[in-house]
């Protein structure tokens, strides 16, 4: 199945699901997104029934409040949470249930919560979730009303008010989707179904499935577990039953093995993904079912040889990656992340490191079904407190490490893409002493314990200070993983060569990317970052700007390089140093800011290509052949308006190509949109890019122009954007000023067919419009 439409069914289900079993599912899921009631404040008594919420804000979820409010340096967040606003938010949902729901065991599922949550159903507490990160679950039954005109009311307080509690954005608010769910009360546990592949060659793959039942009836009774393996194509392909008395109250695991002929294996480039559906009976009668995603594939890290998937030694090509989406915030429709994981497959990244903390499950269904594999982390920090981030994880690591990592394992364990775990980044608590030892080994041992097979690695920091490298607390680790100093790494390595290396956070330089490219044993490397991030930045900067694209998603320089690295297919990139005779930033473009002082231009290409010849206004300066090293190929060029080109040649052939042109007088805006339909879904999403051009077309990259955004009324303008990390202009709004010549606005369709007519205009240019349709 293809890719796009794998991403429908997760916009249209939030869960992959083949038609053909779909029906078949007895489980009651319900979307429970829409028709929240929030305020913003700590608003007293709002857990009781009877508060009154007329007059709060009337909206669905998921919503992140504090990407909607204003940059102020004095904003509690501060450098860590890139000074946009903290606090109290409440938010209370008014619902009814069918009476026949009452005879079910009825629970909510919430994906994630910042943070502090605190969750009530008819003014009883369920509970409180201090990581904001985690996805979570309350049973409701005992609380409900059940019927027709019975009224059932759920107020959650998401409370980020101690601050600084990140080094970086984290947001706030119900950030991630919510269900309800209902089940008999005899079912499959949260959580419950663990699929494994341990044995896999192109004549068979032995499944191994191990189901938790729970039986909350009154009554002991034997039920069967009918475990079915349905192949890409919705055809079952193996069945397993076995029958086992389950107590009143009890809980109980059964194991069964189940063997595919001849499986088609998930990998990076071909991501092929299968489904286990199982059944609970009691006799006859179907009491649960549900449908669970897996891939078949093996994969292990050798100490000499780095990482292996299925059978093939792969090195990992990685970025690091924080939760927020730019103007989004943390509240990321899946279109957003489709988008940005498109980008990446641009550059040739094959591996994600989740940074640094739990992402939300569908961020991971996507890296399934897109081809990414995984690094899943838990935590930026034990006890010990990071500068901007002294008030965050820290204060309830102690009372909560065990409960949050468990909950992460379990429902995380069935991705294919998941290939190891790291148990936190750069960690300061004490590691050459006892305690420290220990923290680690509970830590890996849990995952152990969960996930039997998969590595456990963590982020070290500074290894020569912290000891770790010499008290044996390396040798600990299941694969060792270093931040940066990528020669410590080396060095360690070739002295204890039975260990394992990975570069878990690394630097965009030629000698890092080297160490990647010419050491067998090192597995992988992991970018700082794939995209800029909001927060972790020094005022006026509100973002982060190591990234290989800007948080609007615009290639950065460094994007552009890696890709001539990294990519498997031809490249050709010019940039110039953005000042006279080597000044200045590179940028990709032959517009300088100043005519009269722009004498010399320092220009390289990025190229993977044999040989790369370079033109200003149709005239060669010369060829270049590719170095050894990788390393870019320069020309000092006396400057000229006009054009300059670059031509990749292999074997003499030319296979790439890039031109640039001098910019005239900015007169007009060209509205382009990134896909040119769009559903009526909370996570489908369209980004519309407004081009400041000449009267030529060519783009003015140095145009600030104040830009305007319309719709029609069947469409919402959700956020608008330019990539500038200096711009303190508000994210909800209309009208941005371009950056580079460029601005962005995010559509959301809010009717369910139609056409949505967009206009982006400025003073003086002439407007730009384009049209989508919902379907």
């Amino acid at each position: 199945m293809k890719i796009g439409k794998l991403i429908l069914a997760l916009l249209c289900m939030h869960q992959f699901v083949f038609a053909q079993t779909a029906k078949e599912q007895v489980r009651a899921v319900q979307n429970f997104d829409k028709n929240w009631s929030f305020i913003q404040e700590d608003a007293s008594g709002a857990e009781q029934v009877a508060f009154n919420d007329s007059k709060w804000r009337k909206l669905d979820v998921p919503h992140d409040w504090s990407i909607e409010g204003n940059y102020d340096k004095a904003n509690p967040t501060g450098r860590g949470g890139g000074y946009l606003p903290a606090g109290i938010g409440w938010y209370r949902k008014s619902f009814t249930l069918d009476q026949s729901w009452s005879k079910k065991k009825v629970s909510i599922q919430f994906d994630g919560v910042m943070g502090n949550s605190e969750v009530w159903i008819n003014g009883h507490q369920l509970g409180k979730r201090p990581f904001g990160y985690i996805s979570f679950n309350y049973n409701l039954t005992k609380y409900l009303n059940f019927g027709q005109g019975k009224t059932n009311v759920i107020a959650v307080k998401a409370d980020n008010s101690v601050q600084p509690a990140s080094r970086y954005y984290a947001g706030a608010g119900i950030y991630r989707h919510v269900r309800l769910v209902a089940t008999d009360p005899t079912h499959i546990a949260h959580w419950g179904v663990y699929i494994r592949t341990p044995e896999v060659s192109a004549q068979k793959a032995l499944v191994k499935v191990q189901t938790s039942v729970v039986n909350e009836s009154a009554k002991a009774s034997q039920v069967i577990l009918e475990t079915s393996v349905i192949d890409p194509s919705g055809k079952t392909v193996a069945t397993s039953q076995s029958k086992q008395d389950i107590g009143a109250g009890k809980n109980i695991q059964l194991n069964q093995d189940l063997e595919v002929a001849n499986p088609k294996l998930w990998s990076a480039d071909e991501p092929v993904l299968y489904q286990t559906l199982t059944k609970i009976k009691l006799g006859n009668q179907l009491l649960d079912d549900q449908l669970n995603t897996f891939g078949i594939r093996t994969f292990k890290f050798e100490a000499a040889s780095g990482f292996w998937l299925n059978g093939k030694n792969l090195k990992l090509k990685g970025v690091c990656l924080h939760h927020d989406a730019g103007a989004l915030g943390s509240a990321v429709p899946l279109k957003a992340w489709e988008r940005r994981f498109r980008l990446l497959k641009e550059v040739g990244v094959n591996a994600i490191r989740v940074g640094h903390n739990p992402m939300a499950p569908d961020f991971l269904e996507l890296c399934d079904q897109m081809g990414f594999l995984v690094m899943n982390e838990t935590f930026d920090t034990w006890t010990a407190i990071k500068n901007n981030g002294e008030k965050g994880y820290n204060l309830h690591f102690k009372d909560w490490w065990e409960r949050d990592t468990r909950d992460l394992v379990l429902r995380d364990r069935n991705h294919p893409s998941i290939v190891v775990y790291s148990v936190g980044n750069e960690i300061r608590d004490n590691l050459d002493s006892p305690e420290g030892f220990k923290k680690y080994k509970d830590l890996q041992d849990l995952i152990h314990e969960l996930s039997p097979g998969t590595p456990v690695t963590m982020a070290l920091f500074r290894p020569s200070s912290s000891k770790v490298y010499t008290n044996g607390f390396a040798q600990t680790m299941d694969i060792v993983g270093q931040n940066y100093r990528e020669t410590e790494l080396v060095a360690f390595h070739e002295a204890h060569p039975e260990t394992k290396a990975l570069g878990t956070e690394n630097g965009h330089t030629l000698a890092t990317w080297l160490i990647l490219r010419d050491k067998p044993y090192m597995a992988g490397q992991f970018l700082w970052t794939g995209f800029n991030y909001l927060g972790e930045a020094d005022w006026p900067q509100i973002a982060n700007n190591q990234g290989l694209f800007d948080h609007s998603g615009n290639w950065n320089p460094e994007g552009l390089q890696r890709q001539s690295w990294w990519s498997n297919k031809p490249v050709v990139h010019i940039v110039r140093k953005e000042e006279n005779a080597g000044a200045g930033n590179w940028v990709s473009n032959w517009t300088p800011t100043d005519f009269d002082t722009y004498d010399v231009a320092k220009v390289e290409v990025y190229s993977n290509c044999d040989e790369v010849e370079l033109f200003l206004n149709d005239i060669s300066l010369g060829s270049k052949t590719k170095p050894k090293n990788d390393s870019p190929r320069a020309w000092e060029v006396s400057f000229e308006k006009g054009t300059i080109r670059a031509v990749g040649k292999n074997n003499g052939k030319e296979v790439a190509s890039e031109l640039h042109k001098t910019a005239g007088e900015p007169a007009q805006i060209v509205l382009e949109a990134e896909q040119n339909t769009i559903s009526n879904n909370w996570d489908d999403v369209v980004y519309l890019k407004a081009k400041v051009v000449d009267a030529d077309g060519v783009l003015c990259p140095n145009a600030s122009k104040m830009i305007t955004f319309s719709s029609s009324a069947n469409a919402e303008i959700i956020a608008v954007d330019n990539g500038n990390i200096i711009s303190h202009e508000k994210y909800k709004a209309k009208n941005r000023l371009s950056f580079n010549g460029l601005c962005q606005a995010i559509i959301a369709a809010k009717a369910g067919s139609g056409k949505i007519e967009v206009k982006a205009s400025s003073a003086g240019l002439k407007e730009g419009s384009v049209t989508l349709n919902i379907k």
